[in-house]
């Protein structure tokens, strides 16, 4: 497969995986509806400054989608980190997208990997269905965790997480559209460590993160744009 079409594949692959449409995807990189689809199917030579615009645009690292460059064609898709730093379980794209920008910007370079519904995040954490390659032990440090959830919602999710012994110290963040929602008594009860308002911003992560003594989320960080 040559580049163009490693490229594109890769492209293509993060907006699915971000349920971005092509239409959302060209209009946050500022790039005509025709050259997304073009760069996708491997029909254009896309330049470095279209590269970095496609990057930004999906809200991932540069370096994240040329990693992908370097798979094997054949090779089975990577479904999962083996060493995933924070877990992130939203099936709202846009808030998923914001949240990945808001780290992005701010240099948070731990890794993050997303699910969409709340039977991939009991799969992801428990090694069942289209995770079951992963060790057991193999766990996030932390899961931001959104409430409305397809299949399986949140608050089910979060009452598996913490009655199982596997499971149960893994900090869970709520992320939730209202501080006064009415599931919010029942997390507190079943023992949620904290919540974060959506969208989700870097000073809301950090504060959180403070709060629970996970200075590890920041560990990677480069200094911040301020400083």
């Amino acid at each position: 497969m040559d580049i163009e079409k490693q490229f594109g594949t890769a492209v293509r692959k993060w907006r699915e995986k971000l349920r971005i449409s092509q239409e959302d995807l060209s209009k946050r990189a500022g790039l005509h509806r025709t050259y997304v689809c073009d760069v996708e199917r491997g029909a254009r030579n896309v330049s470095l400054k279209n590269v970095q615009k496609l990057a930004d645009a999906l809200a991932i690292p540069l370096l994240t989608l040329f990693a992908d460059l370097s798979e094997k064609p054949d090779a089975a898709p990577m479904t999962a980190d083996e060493q995933v730093d924070i877990l992130l379980v939203d099936d709202n794209a846009d808030d998923v997208a914001l949240t990945m920008h808001a780290f992005k910007n701010w240099g948070i370079s731990n890794r993050i990997y997303v699910v969409h519904d709340g039977l991939a995040a009991l799969n992801f954490l428990f090694g069942t269905g289209t995770f079951a390659h992963r060790r057991p032990n193999d766990q996030p440090q932390v899961i931001l965790l959104d409430m409305n959830l397809p299949k399986i919602d949140g608050l089910e999710v979060l009452r598996q997480i913490k009655a199982d012994p596997r499971t149960k110290s893994i900090p869970v963040i709520i992320l939730t559209g209202s501080k006064d929602s009415r599931d919010m008594t029942d997390c507190r009860r079943l023992g949620v460590e904290n919540y974060i308002l959506k969208p989700v911003s870097f000073q809301s992560f950090s504060e959180v993160s403070l709060r629970l003594n996970l200075q590890w989320a920041l560990l990677k960080a480069v200094v911040s744009p301020s400083q």
